[in-house]
């Protein structure tokens, strides 16, 4: 599966999106239907877990703080009361993913902003590039 990150692309992954070493996103198409399917570990600043995600479901929600949206080709993950987007992912094709915008901390509590043109995170950064992950894991910050 291919997938972008902002503005870069990621050629032959397994869906794994690993953050400063440690894998916090793993995306996978169901088949038949190729709905989106997501699971996601969300942690504060300080590196403590508030929300976990599993087969695009909330299985663990600190404060009830965070909300999901999905259709078939979309997951949205927001904080329930600012409405911020923390984590969106678009079904761009067959068998390519958008990750298209977030904001959210790493395990080591460093912020993880994604947007359209460019990935950030803490002090790192990268935009327009195109890798081949030979079947493995993407590898940001």
């Amino acid at each position: 599966m291919d997938v972008e990150i902002g503005s870069n692309l990621y050629r032959n992954t397994n869906g794994t999106i690993e953050i400063e070493g440690v894998p916090q996103v793993q995306i996978a198409l169901k088949e038949p239907t190729k709905a989106v399917s997501v699971n996601f570990a969300l942690f504060d600043q300080n590196g403590k877990m508030v929300a976990k995600m599993v087969d695009s479901t909330l299985m663990f929600n600190e404060r009830r703080a965070y909300e999901v949206s999905r259709t078939a080709t979309r997951l949205t993950l927001t904080h329930a009361e600012s409405k911020n987007v923390v984590l969106q992912i678009d079904v761009k094709a067959a068998d390519q993913i958008v990750f298209s915008k977030a904001g959210f901390h790493s395990i080591k509590g460093h912020l993880v902003e994604v947007s359209s043109k460019e990935w950030k995170v803490d002090r790192l950064q990268s935009s327009g590039t195109t890798q081949d992950a030979q079947g493995g894991a993407v590898r940001i910050g």
